[in-house]
């Protein structure tokens, strides 16, 4: 039987990582990030020719993957205030610390401010300020371009114009980076509050209400002023829904490594056990679910209507060898996962979930990847007898390289956020029930 955890169990200031015990990762992890970010912004906005075009788009495709991973611990945040979750209790300030990475995400964006960059990646802005100019009516002079392509952009310019697409992107990252901050403050707060009580757990709960929809607001556009915008004639109401899945999915796998790991540096022996594993692992479970779900039914809508603008999006992804890329999706990001996870006794192992947490994250650099590149031959590359470079010769070194530096960045944020405060809410009333879960 196992031994009941008691408050005699849970240390009177909580658990703290120390600083000695991962600072030479962290340092790796800041040498590089900083360096190669520095390195990246002033290659982007300076430079100009096809390799600064495709680097571009590896940015994108580096930046993006990241985020959608820590909007994921920003949802998971949100939503365990929200429920009044009582089992995720011990992994919670996991949680916290994970999503507020996002508000320190504006610096990695900072090369897509630049119209430099945006002559590659948006074919949409280059056109606006090409056409319309000092022009009064923008959507009036789209519409009598001699171009016929920019008359599908004429009726979208009281969305897809400059000014609102930089007061968005100021709204995303004000307006969640407020409230996951605000929010983590509260859990905080109530570790070293002299009345320990509810009064923070109330009000990290009213806040986490409206978190939650600037959290779906946020995700959902941004998703569509970064990713969709690649190709603005195309649209899907469901491409918002399918990125979602796929950051709650992959936000919980590094939720779970990090639980793992820092279990095997000694802390959170009491808190957080096998049955925590097996709940995170379920929920792994469901959102590979739902990301099959979502992808499929996308796909199926667009097949089924048929429309071109909303058709090219697959016929340039399974054009070639991409449709590689699209079938490998289908057995190895949904297929396998569903198979391997079905079995509890395989959840609540924290060897094979590091295996396949890994794994995991590595189906969502695809998945990734397979939204964000295949766009970059056509905006980019030559065009060879009538027909767009699909591939770019040696562009995956800029892809791996942009990679490995957002990674970075990402874990010396997230590596500060842990050693910031205690790994748990050890102040919490609920605190012994999820050290005691059992499901």
């Amino acid at each position: 039987m196992a031994h009941q955890v008691t408050s005699k169990d849970i240390p009177i200031n909580g658990e703290h990582l120390e600083e000695g015990k991962i600072a030479t990762l962290k340092m790796i992890c800041g040498g590089v990030g900083g360096i190669g970010l520095l390195a990246s912004i002033i290659y982007l906005v300076t430079g100009s020719g096809e390799a600064h075009g495709s680097y571009a788009f590896s940015w994108l495709f580096a930046v993006f993957f990241v985020t959608t991973i820590v909007l994921g611990g920003c949802f998971w945040t949100f939503l365990h205030n929200l429920s009044n979750s009582g089992w995720g209790t011990s992994v919670r300030r996991l949680m916290e610390n994970l999503g507020f990475v996002f508000p320190f995400m504006v610096v990695l964006f900072i090369p897509f401010l630049f119209p430099g960059v945006q002559q590659y990646l948006y074919e949409w802005m280059t056109a606006y300020r090409d056409v319309v100019g000092d022009s009064a009516n923008a959507k009036e002079a789209l519409l009598h371009d001699s171009d016929p392509h920019n008359h599908l952009l004429a009726v979208k310019t009281f969305y897809l114009n400059p000014g609102f697409w930089y007061a968005r992107i100021a709204f995303y990252f004000i307006g969640l980076g407020f409230f996951i901050f605000l929010v983590r403050k509260f859990s905080i707060a109530q570790d070293t509050d002299d009345k320990p009580g509810t009064k923070n757990l109330f009000a990290a709960r009213k806040h986490s209400s409206w978190s939650m929809i600037i959290f779906g607001v946020t995700l959902t556009f941004l998703a569509l002023d970064f990713v969709m915008a690649l190709d603005y004639s195309w649209f899907s109401t469901m491409f918002g829904v399918y990125v979602f899945a796929g950051s709650a999915l992959n936000s919980m796998a590094v939720l779970i490594l990090t639980g793992i790991f820092l279990q095997r540096m000694g802390y959170l022996k009491n808190v957080v056990t096998q049955e925590h594993y097996h709940i995170m692992g379920k929920l792994c479970f469901a959102f590979t679910v739902f990301w099959a779900y979502v992808s499929f039914s996308q796909f199926f809508l667009i097949w089924y209507a048929n429309i071109t603008e909303e058709t090219r999006y697959f016929l340039l992804r399974n054009t070639e060898n991409w449709n590689l890329l699209s079938l490998a999706l289908v057995f190895m990001h949904f297929g396998l996962p569903f198979l391997a996870l079905l079995r509890s006794d395989v959840k609540k192992s924290s060897k094979f979930m590091t295996i396949f947490c890994f794994y995991i994250l590595f189906m969502h650099v695809l998945d990734v990847y397979h939204m964000i590149i295949p766009e970059r031959g056509p905006s980019v590359g030559l065009i060879i007898d009538h027909h767009p470079q699909l591939w770019i010769s040696g562009s995956w070194l800029g892809d791996i390289l942009a990679l490995v530096i957002a990674v970075c960045a990402f874990l010396f944020v997230y590596l500060r956020n842990l050693t910031s405060a205690a790994l748990y809410p050890h102040r919490d009333p609920r605190i012994l029930e999820s050290a005691n879960l059992h499901n």
